[in-house]
């Protein structure tokens, strides 16, 4: 199936990360796309290995990524991580595929929403494949079986907490 954590709220990559440790449990092997990321202090960057059947691909780079005009390298770096998640989905070698920050590149146009939507329309029903990220496109929402959209109520960066190690990133 098609599952999408979306919304202005904390825990959408967490959530998708839950659903992997929870997938491990049964022998299930997932392997995680992160878009936009390429940190390697990250925690899941830091902790995969430890997780049975885990694989990370951090197809991003560590750099801000101005959405408004994206520098040509981020426009290739999700082109060519795309292109890889497409292979790798179509290989079926894991049973839950993550694609982390991917809403979020469709919505701000560094991907062709109707394109990764129709290849996900294909795949969606022999593998689990899970988006995150802010913005998910309606077009991605129509296909989805399972959509969360995660709403910011309160955050303890209003209060000058800045992200934490191994709890915010």
């Amino acid at each position: 199936m098609l599952q999408v954590y979306t919304g202005t709220g904390k825990g959408k990559t967490t959530a998708a990360l839950g659903v992997a440790l929870r997938g491990a449990g049964y022998n299930l092997k997932t392997t995680m796309f992160s878009f936009l990321k390429d940190d390697p202090d990250y925690g899941e960057a830091r902790a995969y290995k430890l997780l049975p059947g885990f694989v990370l691909k951090q197809v991003g780079r560590d750099a801000f990524v101005n959405f408004r005009n994206p520098d040509p390298v981020d426009l290739k770096m999700c082109r060519d991580g795309w292109e890889l998640a497409k292979k790798t989905i179509a290989k079926q070698e894991a049973d839950i595929y993550i694609l982390d920050e991917l809403n979020i590149v469709l919505a701000t146009k560094m991907l062709p929403t109707e394109e990764v939507a129709e290849f996900l329309k294909e795949y969606k029903n022999k593998v689990e494949i899970i988006m995150t990220g802010r913005g998910a496109p309606e077009e991605i929402v129509k296909i989805a079986d399972l959509v969360t959209d995660m709403q910011e109520v309160k955050h303890y960066f209003h209060k000058g907490v800045s992200s934490r190690d191994g709890i915010d990133h």
